[in-house]
């Protein structure tokens, strides 16, 4: 799988304009690499957001054309009624006929579009929409189609219960070099390729870009401070089982024409696949941690092995446990570190990321969690030491699932890689009840995009690192095979308390498939935190699951730490 969207080497997050006029646009530069990231199946981000230099649209350097009669003003777009719940009815009588054939662009300059004159051509922020409603919070900027986007999406805008075409030409895109030499001026664009919003996110005076739809049903978001990291998809389809993964698309979008000095803006989106259709809410709130209420309404044209509601890719390379597999200056390489579940009662589950040497699947049983996310928890700049990648500032994802989502699983997908290009991890909700034709499914939840650090006032420690290495005393061959876990248990009540206290603390340890030769926790003052050091024995190279947790004055003292080790 390819990292979705702007790969990890992206340095900044792709603003807007400064307001207001002149405005400056910040133009990140992309290299191959990125792109080819952005094009794959598994999340497509277009990293068409610009080139450096300056430039006009079709390129001011240009020889001046001969004057040409102005261009009659367009027609006036034609209007027709729109509702989530219209929509809805309609994905659920598209469920009833065959799956619709993807589309696809009669343009011929489109298909001449490769690499090197696909990145060469960015949105002209000066034809933002929404710019010119007053004291707007939101403008919406198009991706342009070519190259590896090749299937047209459409744009509505909506407005007081009336939906109107939001057409594209390409009088709408900057072109430099090589891409002015292929794309014709004035032509009518059959579709894009998605769309990004953007809103004075970081700094009242700038338009930052907040979130992006492009690729399948894939989309990324931003909290004030973050730079783009993993990304969402509307649904997944068969990932990681015995049949073909479906890649559910978002065909048509509708955006809501925000209203002076709103704080919040509206997305529907139409999606189709071979075994299902669906109508898709998105409701965004821009902030500290950026908010995406989305309500999904499922309708089921062909059984489904496995349903992924909620799912989340990301990547991790590696960290302190694997780095020894890398030659590489920097200590660490990864979207996201760890996955966490808190459960229905409140206790809360936290399992470190790895890449593993093979395959990777984990299950974790839940009835109506509190929520689940990927969460990047190391936000040092000295544990990356990548000045231009900064994934200290790529952000964590929690899903809250809004009303009772009953009996299911977290699903937890690793995929052995070598490059951080690759997403390589991805997390998913997995109902109970197999998703049969004929079924209509809702699944609404909320989407928090941000650092989201773990509650200061938790009386519950929290998983603050893991490390892993070669078992038994150092200084002296290990000779039985071990493999020596590091835990340390950072905040919550027992952060209090002094090293001599180390009797009332109980480590509840377990290893599945496998032993617990030694253990021992100690208090490290240097970082005000619990150390627990396990060293764990298989006799096969049968997957062990291990779990730790400290408790004490009869209740659980920290968060619950998961892990799965393959001895091979």
């Amino acid at each position: 799988m390819q990292h979705g969207g702007f790969s990890p080497c992206e340095a900044t997050v792709i603003a807007g304009k400064q307001m207001p006029n002149p405005r400056t646009v910040q133009v990140p530069q992309f290299s191959r690499r990125q792109l080819l990231a952005a094009g794959s199946a598994f999340g497509a981000f277009a990293a068409a957001g610009g080139w450096p230099g300056h430039a006009l649209a079709q390129d001011s350097a240009a020889p001046a054309e001969p004057a040409t009669a102005p261009t009659p003003p367009p027609a006036a777009p034609q209007q027709s009624p729109f509702s989530f719940d219209d929509l809805a009815a309609r994905m659920q009588k598209a469920a009833k006929g065959d799956a619709v054939p993807p589309e696809t662009s009669s343009a011929d300059f489109l298909s001449k579009l490769d690499y090197d004159s696909y990145r060469m051509i960015r949105f002209d922020p000066d034809k933002s929409r929404f710019e010119n409603i007053e004291d707007t919070r939101f403008e919406l900027q198009a991706f342009h189609l070519g190259w590896l986007f090749k299937e047209p999406v459409h744009l509505s805008s909506v407005e007081n219960g009336q939906a109107s075409p939001m057409n594209f030409s390409t009088d709408d895109f900057i072109y430099q070099s090589k891409a002015r030499k292929i794309v014709p001026e004035h032509a009518d664009l059959p579709g894009i390729a998605g769309f990004r919003l953007n809103t004075p996110l970081n700094r009242p005076d700038v338009m930052d870009e907040l979130i992006a739809f492009q690729g399948a049903s894939y989309f990324r978001a931003l909290g004030r401070g973050s730079a783009y990291g993993l990304s969402a998809r509307g649904l997944a389809v068969n990932t990681g089982v015995s049949v073909a993964e479906e890649f559910p698309r978002f065909t048509q979008f509708w955006v809501e024409t925000p209203t002076s000095g709103a704080t919040s803006i509206t997305v529907f989106a139409e999606m189709h696949s071979a075994s299902l259709t669906g109508a898709y809410k998105f409701v965004i709130t821009p902030g500290e941690a950026t908010s995406v209420d989305v309500t999904a309404r499922l309708f089921i044209r062909e059984d489904i092995q496995q349903l992924g509601v909620a799912p989340l890719t990301s990547m991790f390379l590696y960290g302190p446990r694997n780095r020894h597999n890398f030659d590489d200056y920097r200590p660490r390489v990864h979207d996201s570190d760890g996955l966490a579940i808190e459960q229905a009662d409140g206790d809360k589950l936290w399992r470190p990321l790895q890449n593993p040497n093979k395959l990777a699947s984990s299950y974790f049983a839940e009835s109506a969690p509190q929520s689940f996310g990927l969460y990047q928890r190391e936000r040092e700049f000295d544990h990356y030491q990548d000045a231009s990648a900064r994934y200290e500032r790529r952000p964590s994802v929690r899903v809250t699932p809004q009303g009772d989502w009953g009996k299911g699983m977290v699903r937890l997908v690793e995929i052995p890689s070598k490059l951080e290009v690759n997403d390589n991890i991805v997390a998913f909700w997995v109902p109970e009840a197999p998703a049969k034709a004929g079924d209509a499914l809702e699944f609404a939840y909320r989407l928090e995009w941000g650092d989201l650090p773990p509650d200061p006032s938790d009386q519950r420690a929290y998983v603050d690192q893991t490390w892993a290495g070669t078992g038994g005393v150092s200084g002296v061959e290990n000779t039985k095979g071990t493999r020596k876990f590091v835990i340390d248990f950072k905040g919550g009540e027992i952060s209090r308390l002094p090293a001599s206290a180390v009797d009332e603390i109980k480590p509840v340890t377990h290893a599945n498939k496998g032993k617990i030769e030694t253990q021992t926790l100690s208090k490290v003052e240097q970082d005000n935190v619990w150390r627990l050091v396990l060293d764990i024995s298989a006799d096969d190279d049968a997957p062990v699951e291990l779990s730790a947790t400290l408790a004490g004055f009869g209740r659980n003292l920290s968060e619950t730490w998961l892990y799965q080790w393959t001895k091979s």
